[in-house]
């Protein structure tokens, strides 16, 4: 743990103060990632879960499918809206509680769309869906934050961010398997369950709260921490980071190459051979732990930007194209994470407060993307890809000039 990190803990207030610099113990690290891994799957995973499912509920029902995809923006607004709700929550009634609470009320949730007797009855739960699931992301980041050993925070973390870049893959793919098999309610019904599996297994690998927080505003921290110039150019640079990933995959759908574009399908492989890349993320992550989080997340912004830059001026065929888009995958996977420890150190005690505002800008970020991509598509594909490029070589320059000021390691 760096100096820096050190003096936050000193300074902090008792209700703020992380939950190791009174505690002896640290979380166990292999039932944490064991836990904590499939959750984030799951969480993150019913968000795209609807995709593949479309053309079921848009028989069932008479809607067209172009109007049901609405399913997939009312869960993003609810998820983006819950992030801002239980990251200060946790600060003040503890993050096993909240996560507990906030995952078994999704099991709920997820079980009423199941239920859904039209496409409105399914939008408007769809939004308290995402509402719900929200509580996983901040509340497990600054968990981690937290309670794991600071030698194995970097791993942890990573393998989380990890699924949730995973999960955009797996669950359309698991969905489509069961929705093919036993009917898209069907598909609800057993994410219900899952989501309640989820809660007792979180509920009995998470550590006891140290305490309860009195009194107080959890979310007075919030206007302060938007105050903070560095932890703005933070959060700018957040937007991109998601923001460009998946403007470049809906810039392939609508002008990419013969066989891909206008073909989902076809989008759905290429994304799925990104997997490998993704899961070896957390095995490289105790080697590009020892750069600073600042550094190592301008890095791999740059990294990003340079192979969208190849695949703009290459115009690849579909199997360069399948390589170029794995690395492109890994640096994106490496700088989520790597944010996230930039936000936390500068935050100090409202880290899980200014945890919450980041994954609200990740995926608020995630939401524009296509819509950039889509209002870019008529200067074609080439400029997509470059304003991409540089939209992450602007990111990494973000973070680099907000942890100029102050040494973060």
């Amino acid at each position: 743990m760096s100096r820096s990190t050190h003096a936050v803990i000193e300074t902090a207030p008792a209700m703020h103060r992380p939950p190791e610099a009174v505690s002896e113990g640290y979380a166990p690290f292999a039932r944490t990632v064991a836990a904590f891994v499939p959750a984030g799957l799951l969480a993150t995973g019913h968000l795209y879960v609807v995709i593949p499912l479309l053309a079921r509920m848009s028989a069932e029902w008479g809607a067209p499918a172009a109007v049901l995809t609405w399913l997939v923006s009312a869960f993003g607004l609810g998820y983006a809206a819950g992030f801002l709700l239980f990251g200060p929550l946790s600060d003040l009634y503890g993050r096993r509680r909240v996560m507990t609470w906030g995952m078994a009320a999704t099991a709920v949730t997820t079980a009423l769309v199941a239920l859904s007797p039209g496409s409105g009855a399914a939008l408007a739960l769809r939004v308290v869906e995402g509402v719900t699931t929200a509580v996983f992301a901040p509340t497990a980041f600054a968990y981690i934050a937290e309670r794991v050993e600071p030698r194995r925070r970097p791993v942890t973390m990573t393998s989380v961010v990890s699924a949730l870049f995973a999960s955009a893959v797996v669950a359309q793919l698991a969905a489509k398997a069961l929705g093919d098999l036993l009917g898209w309610r069907t598909v609800f019904l057993l994410g219900a369950a899952a989501f309640a599996v989820v809660t007792v297994v979180l509920r009995r690998v998470m550590l006891p709260d140290t305490g309860r927080g009195a009194g107080g505003n959890p979310y007075a921290a919030v206007p302060a921490l938007l105050r903070d110039p560095r932890l703005v150019l933070v959060y700018a640079a957040t937007l991109t980071v998601l923001g460009a990933f998946v403007a470049l995959y809906t810039a392939l759908q609508l002008e990419g190459p013969a066989g891909i574009a206008g073909d989902p399908s076809a989008l759905l492989t290429l994304r799925a051979t990104a997997l490998p890349a993704i899961v070896a993320i957390p095995f490289a992550t105790p080697y590009l732990a020892r750069i600073s989080p600042a550094r190592r997340a301008a890095l791999a912004l740059g990294l990003a930007a340079a192979i969208a830059l190849v695949v703009g001026l290459t115009a690849p065929g579909v199997a360069a194209l399948a390589v170029l888009l794995a690395v492109f995958a890994f640096a994106i996977g490496v700088a989520a994470p790597a944010v996230i420890e930039t936000v936390g150190l500068l935050a100090g005690p409202a880290r899980a407060t200014a945890v919450s505002l980041f994954t609200f800008f990740l995926f608020t970020g995630a939401s524009i993307g296509p819509v950039a991509a889509s209002a870019a598509a008529p200067y074609g594909f080439a400029a997509l890809i470059y304003g991409v490029a540089g939209v992450l070589a602007l990111g990494g320059g973000l973070v680099l000039i907000a942890s100029s000021g102050r040494r973060i390691r």
